[in-house]
């Protein structure tokens, strides 16, 4: 659905405009994400009946991306957009993004001491607070509980470790008799597997929290970083052992496997037995009738380490209705708008006492140890939010494939990685 532009009158300064007119909040998702945020602004407009919010609802994150860029050139930008803080510093080294630091000290509706820190901190950007987080997730492990009872596999617990998840992938990788597999499917097609252990996206944000928790690091320097550090020790043990699971455990998918299915398709069609996913894939997995689903920590080498998953709402300075689209950011970010966002399942609320409250860790609906969220919270790091960032993770992600997929050699992946991400760190902006 897009949405059509409101009539209101135009407002290109820094005052309000009319607060009844209509807000364009532009987003991406799945179909059950979407009407996660469809939820919500019905919500708002009940609540405000002279009020709309108009959903601009884009095909993917990509194509968020070029509808805001072409927008905000075009002069004609949706009045709010949403987020990942991986992505917003290209918009806001070019002041395209409304500064929100008067209006939250203005407001009666929020305090940013009610709200996670470290998601706060994520859409800081030179000393301004941009955007405002309604999430903070972060990376879990999806298992398929019902799979594993029926295998009499151990379920996943906390404080389990890197080998503890490749024995369990191993024992749940099973062909189509309910057999163990073992290995790689060089034995001929008649031992592929019908489940396949785990799934795991070959990209830097699933690797980052395996480099940070072995004690190696992602970039030189968070704040300001000028190249990769895949090649320290740490980092290259954390890569070998992901590019593992394909090339010598053949737990996961193979590429033409993920082609005609993707993982959380595959998770929810009852083919692969864990997934590492972020919240996002609750709403998805809510509406598995099949089985029975719950999650758990991430697996851990040295100490727990976990990455940080937020997504803002971001107010655009060629926005036409500021104060529109203020009185609707404000009623998403407070206590109300996040706990009716949250009975949808898409996210970890930002809002501490709403995380903690039953209206996120209610055992209503799976999962039912949503809890591991929010025990992550301390262990999350941020990945760096400089203006380059979206084109360091397109570069990369190419290249961990084929390093998953194809089997690069291990030096030939880190020197590609190193030699393609320098020049885009050179000419990246950064937050502070």
């Amino acid at each position: 659905m897009t949405a059509t532009a409101g009539t209101a009158c135009a407002d290109h300064g820094d005052g309000g405009g009319d607060p009844s007119a209509p807000v364009r909040l532009l987003v991406f998702g799945a179909p059950e994400e979407l009407a996660a945020y469809r939820t919500l602004a019905d919500a708002y407009t009940r609540a405000h009946p002279d009020r709309t919010v108009q959903l601009v609802e884009a095909g993917d994150r990509k194509d968020l991306l070029a509808r805001l860029s072409t927008s905000i050139a075009g002069g004609e930008p949706p009045e709010l957009f949403l987020m990942n803080y991986r992505f917003y510093g290209q918009f806001a080294v070019k002041d395209a993004i409304e500064p929100l630091d008067d209006r939250i000290t203005a407001s009666d509706k929020i305090d940013p001491a009610d709200y996670y820190p470290v998601a706060m901190n994520a859409f800081r950007w030179r000393g301004r607070q941009l955007c405002l987080p309604q999430n903070v997730s972060s990376l879990a492990v999806y298992y398929n509980r019902t799979l594993f009872e029926k295998y009499g596999v151990a379920l996943p617990q906390p404080g389990w470790t890197w080998n503890d998840l490749l024995t369990t992938a191993t024992a749940m990788t099973r062909d189509a008799a309910g057999g163990v597999i073992r290995g790689t499917e060089s034995e001929g097609a008649a031992q592929r597997p019908a489940v396949h252990g785990v799934g795991i996206e070959p990209s830097i944000i699933r690797l980052a929290p395996f480099v940070w928790s072995n004690g190696g690091e992602i970039v030189d320097d968070p704040a300001r970083p000028t190249r990769l550090t895949l090649d320290g020790p740490a980092a290259r043990e954390a890569l070998k052992n992901l590019v593992d699971l394909r090339l010598a455990y053949g737990v996961v998918p193979t590429d033409e496997e993920v082609e005609s299915e993707d993982d959380e398709s595959r998770f929810a069609n009852g083919r692969l037995a864990m997934l590492l996913s972020s919240r996002r894939s609750t709403t998805t997995f809510r509406s598995i009738t099949g089985f029975e689903w719950d999650v758990a920590p991430l697996p851990v080498y040295r100490q727990p380490a976990g990455i940080l998953h937020s997504d803002a709402y971001c107010m655009t300075r060629g926005g036409r209705n500021k104060q529109a689209a203020w009185n609707f950011l404000e009623y998403a970010i407070s206590a109300d708008g996040q706990r009716i966002i949250a009975a949808t399942g898409r996210t970890v609320p930002s809002h501490m006492a709403v995380a903690n409250s039953p209206a996120f860790l209610g055992p209503a609906q799976p999962p039912r140890s949503a809890k591991v969220f929010l025990d992550a919270i301390p262990t999350v790091r941020a990945l760096p939010t400089v203006s380059t960032w979206p084109e360091i993770e397109d570069v990369t992600s190419g290249i961990l494939e084929n390093a998953l997929y194809r089997g690069d050699r291990l030096d030939d992946v880190i020197r590609q990685l190193d030699e393609q991400t320098r020049p885009l760190f050179a000419r990246a902006e950064h937050p502070r």
